[in-house]
């Protein structure tokens, strides 16, 4: 499909004498090669020819922008669209956008980042969640409209839909890559492939129905960190610094910073306070005494019996989200417009 390139933006100049290529890209893949510490453009090297659409279920709002924005890209842009199976069942029955593709298995859909060269959502941060978690490997760049009630990733109006896309189609665009976490279920001493799980912004164990203190085990690179005692523990992707784990006591981080968020949950201890670790480690939580639960950004919960074992590290697949403005100024704005950051009446 397209083929583009990303590049090192230095002090906002964009000229190519400062050019890095900090990731590798083959046949669609995005993979991070190493962190960076400055802003990441990506410019296009041949046009865009095809797009998924990931929208919010439940919404007529959503919806009828969704068909605006599938007409717009078909018979202004010329652009093949990707849309779920559920999209498609309902603009057919409208008569609308019959046009539309779709996949049919999960092996398609392992494949679908080498057929699309963007991926546009409709909702909010819970869509763009939703969307990354169809991606089990590499995700093509993502524009996201805000059409929620928060959105830190949410970086572009759908009221100017067409002024937007036509933006990010030329470039060149400012680009976020924004880490993911893997967490393996290790159970008996045997891992599954089907309890591989990645995450954008945070996994959680806490302690479910039971009425008794979590006891979990915590191990980064195979040395004892601590045992965690309260409700419960969240391991954080910089992303998800203002999601769970800033309700729980954690710091905002800036994306860009290659870090894991080790934030505990209504801790027994006081003293207990977060931590921030470097993104290279790998940290194991181990349940010694009664049972617990993870879920995988809010969803997918799972039990962890006694001696099993949840194993997260930085996955080498980031989502890399376009924005109108350098990554530092949309999270600031975003902090300061969207969470009310130290503003009083």
């Amino acid at each position: 499909q397209a083929s583009f390139k990303l590049l090192w933006s230095y002090n906002g100049d964009r000229h190519r004498r400062h050019k890095h290529d900090i990731v590798s890209y083959d046949s669609g893949n995005i993979s991070a090669v190493t962190s960076s510490n400055k802003q990441i453009i990506l410019v296009w090297e041949s046009t865009p020819r095809a797009v998924c659409i990931f929208t919010r279920p439940n919404s007529s709002a959503v919806q009828e922008l969704c068909k605006k924005m599938i007409r717009w890209l078909k018979e202004v842009k010329n652009i093949t669209v990707f849309v779920e199976q559920r999209v498609k069942d309902e603009l057919d029955e409208s008569s609308d956008c019959t046009y539309v593709q779709t996949w049919d298995s999960e092996e398609e859909l392992l494949f679908l980042h080498t057929k699309v060269d963007l991926v546009i959502t409709l909702g909010g941060d819970g869509t763009v969640l939703w969307a990354a978690s169809l991606f089990k490997g590499p995700v093509p760049p993502m524009v996201s409209f805000s059409m929620g009630s928060l959105g830190f990733m949410t970086a572009f109006q759908s009221e100017r839909y067409k002024e937007c896309l036509e933006y990010v189609m030329k470039g060149p665009v400012c680009i976020t890559l924004r880490h993911r976490m893997q967490c393996q279920i290790v159970r008996n001493g045997e891992s599954s492939a089907s309890e591989m799980h990645l995450v954008l912004n945070e996994v959680s164990i806490d302690r479910g129905m039971s009425s008794c203190l979590t006891n979990l085990e915590c191990y980064c690179d195979n040395v004892f960190l601590t045992s965690v005692q309260g409700d419960g523990l969240i391991l954080s992707t910089t992303s998800g610094s203002t999601a769970y784990s800033l309700a729980a006591g954690g710091s905002m981080v800036h994306p860009h910073v290659p870090a894991i968020l080790f934030t505990p949950i209504c801790p027994h201890s006081l003293s207990f306070r977060p931590l921030i670790l470097p993104g290279y480690v790998t940290l194991k939580v181990q349940v010694p005494l009664q049972n617990a639960w993870a879920s995988f950004d809010g969803k997918d919960r799972v039990e962890l019996s006694p001696g099993d074992q949840l194993i997260c590290q930085m996955a080498p697949w980031p989502v890399p989200t376009a924005s109108l403005e350098e990554a530092t100024h949309h999270f600031l704005c975003s902090v300061r417009e969207r969470l009310h950051w130290n503003l009083r009446k």
